[in-house]
């Protein structure tokens, strides 16, 4: 049985599609459970119940390099120019497997544990309440430049321990390294991110070398010093990639949720008029938020040993692009799934994955999208959106280019 075809409406380079792609997510779902989309040579799978089992599902992998070779895959080798960026991308959790992928992760949670989260909420509280002031001072501005951006990069950069005078670096390196998660990247765009992983990877192998001599009360020192019952520790390259997962993944999903929900609240009045009455609905706004705009729209993985799926063979060396925007607008998992309904009790969106490879960071994503939130509510109850926001031209990775609000 061959895959479903890929409805029209489905363009991921049409400006139109990106600013609004749930109805093209609406025709993939009604038109079947798997797709082949030709000009990525990805099967795409919309469906919420069929994201989440593949998610889980270990014949699918972020890498097959830990089973296969390139040429028993079926598939090229990067290109050699590109190698500074899959040297740097590779050796994250993100994109490895078992056994490293279990080791890494395991040795990471042991510097990155739910009470170095919890001692940080002092911290996040108080800066999201300074930005928060500071905007209110001006009468307005751009809300991802003034509060959406530096709130979750000085969090993050905190706790690795980044100093305040580097920290402008992160952001530029950030966007131009994720422009490769983009479907098909332009030349312009891997020639950028190659130049970013340099450049980011000497400034790190700087800073570790400075934590080696002299160990400080941060996430970077404490992956150095971090080691298993065996005595394994991560290797200096290792490291390297974590500290770029973390800042990476540590506040671009964040950035984006942020200005995607508040964008969203605007649309929304009588549910931004309900929040701001009742302000313990911040906890269910936060996971509301995040699933109807879906700051990651699509997670890819490879296919390591055939799958059936809905009768159609996935082959071995094929790849799948599991579509979390659209599992989150399911209609057989959320009611009314276009809506926005802050007080939806009944949430399993998908936003930080799940399986194996489910956000490390989300208890700190969600502390820092409830402290905007808040300080917001409470410093500017009268923000309204001064004009209408410019978006991003990626797909992928989903967010606007800017937020003008007023009070």
């Amino acid at each position: 049985m061959s895959a479903d075809a890929v409805p029209s409406a489905f363009d991921p380079w049409s400006p139109a599609f990106v600013a609004d792609p749930y109805p093209a997510y609406a025709a993939l779902r009604a038109a079947g459970r798997v797709h082949w989309f030709e000009p990525t040579r990805q099967y795409l799978v919309p469906h919420h119940a069929d994201v989440s089992a593949l998610l889980r599902d270990r014949r699918l992998g972020r890498t097959y390099q830990h089973r296969y070779a390139h040429e028993e895959f079926g598939r090229c080798a990067p290109p050699p120019e590109h190698e500074p960026f899959h040297t740097l991308n590779d050796h994250g959790m993100l994109d490895l497997e078992p056994p490293d992928h279990t080791r890494i992760r395991r040795l990471v949670a042991k510097a990155f544990t739910p009470r170095t989260v919890e001692r940080l909420t002092p911290y996040v509280e108080r800066l999201a309440g300074d930005l928060v002031a500071a905007l209110v001072a001006d009468g307005g501005g751009d809300l991802l430049t003034a509060v959406a951006e530096p709130l979750p990069v000085a969090v993050i950069a905190e706790m690795l321990g980044i100093p305040s005078a580097d920290r402008p670096l992160l952001r530029p390196w950030s966007a131009a390294i994720c422009g490769m998660y983009e479907l098909n990247p332009a030349p312009d765009t891997a020639r950028a991110a190659v130049r970013a992983s340099v450049e980011f990877t000497a400034y790190l192998r700087e800073l570790i070398a400075e934590r080696r001599r002299r160990p400080a009360a941060d996430l970077i020192s404490g992956l150095i010093a971090a080691h298993d019952e065996d005595g394994d520790r991560l290797t200096e390259q290792e490291m390297i990639s974590t500290c770029v997962l973390l800042l990476n993944a540590g506040h671009e999903a964040t950035v984006n949720a942020t200005v995607n929900g508040w964008w969203a609240l605007f649309r929304h009045p009588d549910q931004l008029a309900a929040l701001r009455a009742d302000h313990t609905l911040v906890p269910r706004a936060v996971e509301e938020l995040l699933r109807h705009d879906t700051p990651l729209q699509l997670f890819e993985r490879w296919v390591l040993d055939d799958i059936e799926l809905a009768g159609v063979t996935l082959p071995r060396g094929s790849e799948v692009a599991l579509l979390f925007g659209s599992a989150n607008h399911d209609p057989a998992v959320f009611t009314d799934p276009a809506g926005l309904d802050l007080s939806r009790a009944d949430n399993p969106h998908i936003s930080f994955s799940a399986g194996i490879h489910y956000c490390i960071g989300a208890s700190l994503a969600r502390i820092e999208l409830a402290a905007s939130l808040r300080a917001l509510l409470n410093q500017a109850p009268t923000l309204r959106v001064a004009a209408e926001p410019s978006r991003k031209p990626g797909f992928v990775i989903r967010g606007l280019a800017e937020l003008p609000v007023a009070l």
